[in-house]
């Protein structure tokens, strides 16, 4: 698939980049802003804690299950028009969201948010994928990597910041309601410049595969969400169990349509490409550690430390300081040396893990906003040499008309992998915290980033293992001289 117009006089791929990103970004800083308003949801609207549990989970549900059938859609009906509609929704649950009376409200509405992000997140690396020249996909998608993690950490500074100044005497509303402008203009500037990409309106949708990778995304993510503060229950381990088949019988109904020339939702050439397999298992795992590292180190500075929202936005800014550097760094190699880029950038962030766990355990007497600016600032680092190789190295097994595909499933596993994450780190962080009656957060801590230091040592592992079987592939080099 090719952009329609892009060679027209005032195309521009950096400003249409630069809106797609603006809207990711939107979804991005909804994610992680909602976690420091929910005590004060939770006193305003009355709810009980697993009310305030769903304000979060109905989002993570709906994104996670609608990433790759909504990338799909976009390759059927043109990823443009999804995104811009994917963003028009989104707008719209965040004002219901805003304006929500009652705790059923609120959650239906993150629902409908989360499905929105779904629609529009696939379509921007699918149309950066195609809209850039291979030497310049490197620095669009280190730019990818500085906006998601700006996201994740902008979150929490941004909601302190509303909550304490109540706007308008509105409470925590305006954490949502701060989206409608943003939205609006990215509406209307996308209409304009973000291209328009052909697309292949003959391609039959596979409803029943839909259900399917819905219903197993559900599978796994519901009762990973849940299981861990209900005590898993009997059926939190059934539902684990059930997404076993349910996953294999939407591999087989993929392998049957592809073997009757019918389009896949996830194609079999994908499923059957190790680059791009072992390059998803990266991406799980390397955004498995991410989330539940910022969950936890928010708990660690605001309860353990006495610092408030905003202070604790502060300390964490290192990080995406850090990442913009490396991103920088990263961004001028292209498609170089990009498995040896993701193996300096991973090793950079274990040491930053291993550096982070121990000053992190072994707090100093005075704690302050800089306490952690040295291993949160090496952990960006790393993070940013190693998106952008990340990214390419999965998308680019990824033929443009699957484009859609590709990235959504990238994106789905991505958001599986968070969830994860986020259930073994905080796991490990409270059964710890509990452990130690309740009030040693530098023990808890230590003992949560275990998790962060063996996921980034898998990722090494892995990329060892391609490293390994891309040697005994190469023919050997002839030793002949030349005869020229």
């Amino acid at each position: 698939m090719t952009p329609i117009g892009t060679g027209e006089t005032g195309f521009n791929p950096w400003l249409a980049t630069v809106l797609l990103l603006l809207g990711n970004f939107m979804n991005l800083i909804d994610v992680s802003i909602v976690n420091v308003a929910l005590p004060s949801i939770q006193e305003n609207l009355h709810a009980t804690a697993a009310q305030i549990e769903w304000v979060s989970a109905a989002y993570v549900l709906a994104f996670a299950a609608g990433l790759l059938p909504f990338g799909r859609f976009g390759d059927k009906f043109g990823r443009k028009r999804l995104f811009l509609l994917g963003i028009g929704l989104f707008t719209l649950a965040s004002a219901l969201c805003g304006f929500a009376q009652t705790m059923p409200m609120l959650i239906w509405s993150r629902a409908l948010q989360g499905v929105g992000g779904a629609m529009m997140v696939p379509q921007v690396m699918a149309i950066m994928h195609v809209m850039f020249p291979p030497e310049q996909k490197a620095r669009a998608f280190a730019l990818a990597g500085v906006v998601a993690s700006l996201g994740a950490v902008t979150g929490p500074l941004l909601g302190g910041a509303l909550i304490i100044g109540d706007i308008g005497g509105l409470d925590w509303r305006p954490i949502f309601l701060v989206n409608l402008p943003v939205g609006i203009f990215v509406i209307g500037a996308g209409r304009r410049w973000i291209p328009t990409m052909s697309s292949d309106r003959r391609m039959r949708i596979d409803w029943p595969g839909v259900a399917l990778f819905s219903l197993a995304v559900l599978l796994v993510v519901l009762p990973v969400i849940e299981g861990a503060l209900l005590g898993w229950p009997w059926w939190c381990v059934a539902m684990l169990v059930a997404a076993l088949p349910t996953g294999a019988l939407f591999v087989w109904r993929q392998v049957r349509l592809s073997r009757r020339g019918r389009a896949q939702l996830l194609p079999v050439a994908l499923m059957r490409n190790g680059g791009f397999l072992s390059g998803v298992a990266m991406v799980m795992l390397h955004f498995s550690a991410i989330p539940g590292m910022f969950l936890v180190l928010a708990i660690y500075l605001q309860t353990g430390n006495g610092l408030d929202p905003m202070q604790s936005g502060i300390a964490t800014a290192p990080f995406p300081l850090g990442i913009m550097l490396g991103s920088y760094i990263t961004g001028r190699f292209g498609t170089k040396a990009m498995s040896w880029r993701m193996a300096v950038g991973v090793s950079i962030m274990l040491a930053g893990m291993i550096f982070l766990r121990h000053v992190a355990g072994h707090p100093p007497p005075v704690f302050t906003p800089a306490t952690l600016i040295a291993p949160l600032a090496t952990c960006g680092f790393g993070m940013g040499l190693t998106i952008s190789p990340l990214f390419q190295t999965v998308l680019k097994a990824v033929p443009a008309q699957d484009a859609g595909a590709g990235s959504g499933a990238m994106q789905a596993f991505q958001q599986v992998g968070a969830a994860v994450g986020i259930a073994v780190v905080s796991s490990l962080f409270f059964v710890r915290l509990h452990g130690q009656g309740g009030d040693d957060h530098a023990a808890a801590i230590s003992h949560a980033l275990i998790y962060q230091i063996c996921a980034f040592t898998a990722i090494l592992a892995i990329l060892a293992a391609r490293g390994l079987v891309r040697g005994r592939a190469e023919p050997p080099r002839s030793t002949a001289v030349s005869g020229r």
